[in-house]
């Protein structure tokens, strides 16, 4: 089983946190959450880890902090999260993809990424796992993390209709997390900046392929209506066993456990059975307006993902 990291990619509401739930479920695989907020939402914010506990009492973070670092104390975390902000953009993917990147560009995304690196195998090492879930989801952080050649990075693109992905940013989610210095609600997008982001994200993610990063593209409403085959797929990716032991019955029940993951929806808090199934609440809820504004802005990318330009069936 190789040392891999499974990087989830893609538009967030898309149901990457049910999918990397059941992914951390299989034997010999660790979900980590989104490590791109680990600098500021856990070492600076001390959010809540999917455990329950503060990032700072948790003794799963503490260890992987000692192991990578000598103690999340020593890591440079303003200068991190300073970089994650001025590099780790979409706008610079198409730097990242220049065959000789600026000498002061390509030293400031070493340092980025080496604190990655670092995070991913002190994880292993904890964890006992080979595999690591990273579903920060940016797309410029898979560009950069591809970038370095030591990283097996493998990408899990996660696609849902971009009208129910609208409608998911439109909506006031509380965030049981944020503790006492967080934002108490999650990060709300109108409809046209949400179709704007879902077509680029989707579209600058084929770029991966120059530096040959394994990928398979992974629909919500695939999940929600065969989760074992859409994990099978995945096993795969991961180079695990055929074999491998699927944490969801026949009747599309998953059984999660509790998880360590560092940051992202609140459903990463949810144990015990849960049912896969799809939220159709989008197709009575969101007026004509607005679904022909995100239909007529998401067109390029519509049919190639198989959703109908009316809403109803969708092809595979």
């Amino acid at each position: 089983m190789p040392n891999a990291v499974l990087y989830l990619a893609g538009l967030g509401r898309s149901g990457s946190t049910l999918l990397e739930r059941m992914v951390g479920e299989l034997d010999g695989v660790c979900p980590a959450g989104e490590i791109v907020h680990l600098w500021h939402r856990g070492i600076q914010l001390d959010e809540a880890c999917g455990c329950g506990e503060p990032f700072s009492r948790c003794d799963f973070w503490a260890a992987v902090g000692d192991e990578a670092f000598g103690g999340w104390g020593k890591v440079p975390a303003e200068r991190i999260e300073r970089t994650r902000r001025e590099l780790d953009r979409s706008r610079r993917i198409p730097a990242m993809l220049m065959d000789g990147l600026r000498p002061r560009f390509a030293a400031e995304l070493r340092h980025y990424t080496d604190n990655y690196a670092a995070v991913y195998d002190a994880i292993r090492t904890v964890s006992g796992c080979p595999v690591v879930v990273d579903s920060s989801k940016h797309p410029s952080l898979a560009f950069a993390l591809a970038g370095r050649g030591d990283i097996d990075l493998r990408l899990i693109r996660t696609v849902r209709d971009p009208r129910a992905v609208a409608y998911s940013w439109a909506k006031v989610i509380e965030r049981p997390d944020a503790g006492e210095h967080g934002a108490p609600t999650m990060r709300r997008y109108p409809p046209a900046r949400t179709a704007a982001l879902w077509l680029g994200h989707n579209a600058s993610l084929t770029g991966l392929r120059r530096f040959g990063v394994p990928m398979v593209t992974v629909r919500h409403e695939d999940v929600v209506t065969d989760p074992a085959r859409e994990l099978r797929r995945i096993a795969d990716l991961a180079g695990l066993p055929a074999d491998v032991a699927l944490p969801v019955s026949a009747d599309k029940v998953a059984h999660l456990t509790a998880s360590h993951t560092v940051s992202g929806n609140p459903m990463r808090f949810r144990t015990g059975d849960v049912r896969v199934v799809a939220d159709q609440t989008w197709q009575t809820e969101t007026d004509c307006r607005t679904r022909a504004t995100v239909t007529a802005l998401s067109l390029p990318l519509l049919h190639h993902f198989g959703y109908p330009v009316r809403a109803g069936a969708i092809t595979r």
